[in-house]
């Protein structure tokens, strides 16, 4: 059925349940994983949040950011060799639901495992939804956990 799973995470409580199924499920299909997380770009404008800061300061940011994401996917990877399942930590860099698509597309993964944060109302407007991003765009299924 599934031969190759990215597991999309945040390193958020929730996100950790979309690992641990995804784990489980690659053991259950004796599938492989690719652990998979986005690291932001810091924002470049003041309407996206921007301090005025240096290109070092902005430069170490982005690389403080990248070694977290790059520690988070890594634990995923000893998580799912710790279940016996084959396993590669990505990182990926811009707009987190392109990044998880484009991903997955690369490295030919037949299902995208991820978690919905269930945002509402406002929260939902002004956050807008990675998943719904994801389950929209992409032509590999999706499996949203809550």
């Amino acid at each position: 059925m599934y031969q190759r799973i990215l597991i999309a995470t945040d390193g958020s409580e929730l996100s950790e349940k979309a690992v641990s199924s995804g784990i489980s499920l690659a053991v259950g299909l004796d599938a492989e994983i690719v652990a998979f997380t986005a690291v932001p770009r810091y924002p470049s404008m003041y309407f996206e949040g921007a301090v005025v800061l240096t290109a070092a300061e902005v430069g170490r940011i982005e690389k403080e950011w990248h070694l977290k994401a790059q520690a988070l996917v890594d634990a995923v990877q000893e998580e799912a060799h710790r279940h016996s399942v084959k396993a590669k930590a990505v990182t990926g860099t811009g707009l987190v639901s392109e990044s998880i698509i484009k991903a997955a597309k690369k490295h030919k993964c037949d299902l995208i495992v991820m978690a919905s944060h269930g945002r509402k109302g406002l929260g939902r407007l002004l956050l807008g939804s990675e998943t719904l991003d994801v389950l929209t765009h992409s032509h590999i299924p999706v499996l949203v956990l809550r």
